[in-house]
């Protein structure tokens, strides 16, 4: 067997250097606001007089969108045959949304969690790995056509901040994902296209193409979505991101300042594309900055829009990124508490298994 050719140096470096680059990005986006240093100095005055009922109104919003992206994977599983509560599932995305936010590689670690509960309520292991994938479908598409709507209130304004073409390319995109996700043949030429390129460049995999191509296809194409459930998949995913976006509005409630309806979505749209790229954990400082520039500019220059701006994302990051890391880990930690019976239960069966064999034998 012909050993592996050593990964090179930017391999080895890129999941720590993405970090670096995101880090930069963000750095760039607080330089940008800190030329308003004065004005940002008067953010502490609205956290001084909160309306706390719009801050547990906000809450609840978050907590709605945690509970619709579980009813999107609820749905999907259940198109596959297996029917899992839907406060599990929220568990799952709870502890999945602290692992993705919170650690390097968050994002595979936490697909990896999620998959692995998933077959622990009953899921075959193509079921779950397509499950894994229709949920990223439905999230991009969904998050692309709340930034598409953006774009559209926004009108005008919006192409003035440069992000119409960008919207307009990722929403193409999200759709064309869905379609193919959708259509057998199209995908295999894409997974095929995919895996050939990654063997040339990264040499992996290894062993027959052929053969790792089909079995992929074969596990994305294991459940076959009537319009039903696709439908109903899609209402959950705008769901979630509307009310993520709702938590983002009574945050302005919050600080006791009026809602920038105008460039609302749009700037939330463009927030949660950055927080989808791998670069920080959770959008880290990116989203923040980006949310706060474009708001800013749909509201206005003055002294007072800034200051408030940056105390209403502040208020929404703590309630949708912060608050969520102790709740994740602690979720996590109670599925791995409840699975030590079941370990317990394998690590006798192991042991007893092997002296009936040699009993037998």
């Amino acid at each position: 067997m012909t050993p592996a050719p050593p990964p090179s140096p930017l391999r080895r470096a890129w999941p720590w250097l993405k970090y670096v680059v995101g880090l930069a990005l963000a750095a760039l986006a607080l330089w940008a606001l800190t030329n308003r240093r004065g004005e940002l100095s008067g953010a502490s005055t609205y956290f001084a007089h909160l309306r706390w009922w719009w801050v547990v109104l906000a809450a609840l919003a978050e907590a709605g969108s945690l509970v619709a992206f579980a009813l999107i994977q609820k749905k999907l599983l259940q198109a596959g045959g297996v029917d899992v509560s839907t406060g599990r599932l929220t568990g799952v995305t709870v502890a999945s949304t602290a692992i993705a936010n919170s650690m390097p590689a968050g994002p595979v670690v936490s697909a990896v969690f999620a998959f692995r509960q998933y077959r622990a309520k009953g899921a075959s292991e193509a079921l779950a790995g397509w499950t894994l994938a229709a949920v990223f479908v439905v999230a991009s598409v969904s998050l692309a056509l709340v930034a598409a709507v953006g774009v559209a209130v926004a009108g005008a304004e919006g192409a003035g901040l440069d992000l119409v073409g960008v919207t307009v390319a990722v929403l193409v995109g999200a759709l064309a994902i869905g379609a193919v996700f959708l259509q057998r043949r199209a995908l295999s030429w894409c997974v095929n296209g995919a895996v050939r390129l990654s063997h040339r460049v990264l040499h992996w995999p290894r062993g027959d193409l052929a053969a790792r191509v089909d079995r992929i296809v074969a596990d994305l194409t294991v459940v076959r979505l009537t319009i039903r459930q696709v439908v109903s998949s899609m209402w959950w995913g705008l769901a979630n991101w509307f009310l993520d976006c709702s938590c983002l509005a009574m945050a302005f409630v919050a600080v006791g300042v009026g809602i920038p309806w105008r460039g609302l979505l749009l700037a939330y749209g463009a927030g949660q594309l950055a927080a989808n790229l791998p670069i920080t954990p959770g959008g880290l400082g990116v989203v923040e900055g980006s949310l706060t520039i474009a708001l800013v500019e749909f509201s206005g220059a003055g002294p007072s829009t800034v200051a408030a701006t940056v105390a209403a994302v502040f208020v929404y990051r703590i309630l949708s990124f912060w608050i969520g890391l102790p709740l994740g880990w602690v979720t996590w930690a109670g599925f791995a508490w409840a699975r030590r019976p079941a370990r317990a239960r394998a690590a006798v069966a192991e042991p007893v298994a092997e002296t009936a064999g040699e009993v037998a034998s």
